[in-house]
């Protein structure tokens, strides 16, 4: 993406304060434990990918609406919209500002209706997807006022291509972009895309991506990087505690509980 992301509104409204984030999330912390608010969020990050890819989105527009998901409840209690009817409407608005072109209303509620039957039935059991298109626009009004219409949303994927360009001056190597873009991926299911800016997310999963791949000849490189390494060494943390606790996580054992105890819309959808 083109333009200035020092004067966008990207980093002027959207690099939050790590306790301000804390804080606006004390009333679903009063019903579930950090680790169980974020296997909530990992479980709906699921939903906008397996979306947006029957839907074959780029990565660019699931990613942003993964971004708009985060965003919004960055702000706002789980009570405030079913994450079940907000995930497809942030797919909906990302494949429009990503110039995607839009997708048919009709098609968005019959994937749905597929990938929750077919692809999550280990949560939602025999319960069809309760949304209809008119709860999809009315949600995406609700979404635009909350992101304040900020819409424009900075990857860390296109600093990750050119550092890898640059890293190839030194080291040939296909497999360190293939690693570190599918960490950036995983970086989605944490909350760093609201914390730091891109180019630090970028440099974090290729740092973890070397270490992967145990290219200790490229430490001269991270080295005269003008960067703050703290706020690196900070995303690296976020990233490892995420692998760490997809070792002992059976999702499909544990999510039917964990989405029984979220705090709930009300009233419910009239079919």
């Amino acid at each position: 993406m083109a333009g200035n992301f020092w004067q966008s509104s990207h980093h002027q409204q959207w690099i939050l304060d790590k306790q301000d984030l804390f804080r606006d999330r004390q009333h679903d912390l009063a019903k579930l434990t950090e680790e169980e608010y974020q296997k909530v969020f990992n479980f709906f990050a699921s939903i906008i990918q397996v979306l947006g890819e029957q839907l074959k989105l780029r990565q660019q527009v699931i990613a942003t609406a993964t971004v708009y998901f985060k965003r919004f409840y960055a702000r706002n209690s789980l009570k405030c919209i079913d994450p079940l009817l907000l995930a497809p409407t942030c797919v909906f608005l990302a494949s429009k500002v990503e110039e995607f072109g839009v997708i048919s209303n009709s098609r968005l509620i019959t994937t749905c209706q597929t990938v929750i039957k077919n692809k999550f039935s280990y949560a939602y059991g025999q319960q069809e997807f309760p949304y209809r298109t008119n709860h999809i626009l009315e949600c995406e009004f609700y979404l635009l006022e909350n992101l304040d219409c900020c819409l424009i949303v900075y990857q860390p994927y296109r600093p990750l291509l050119l550092f890898v360009q640059d890293i190839h001056t030194q080291v040939q190597d296909d497999q360190i972009l293939t690693y570190a873009w599918r960490i950036v991926n995983d970086s989605l299911r944490t909350d760093v895309s609201l914390l730091y800016p891109p180019y630090q997310i970028a440099i974090s999963a290729l740092h973890i991506a070397c270490v992967m791949l145990g290219k200790e000849n490229l430490k001269p490189w991270f080295a005269e990087l003008n960067v703050d390494m703290d706020k690196i060494q900070e995303i690296v943390r976020t990233i490892i505690n995420l692998y760490e606790m997809w070792k002992s996580y059976d999702e499909k054992k544990e999510i039917q509980g964990l989405l029984g105890k979220i705090p709930k819309p009300c009233p419910a959808p009239q079919r």
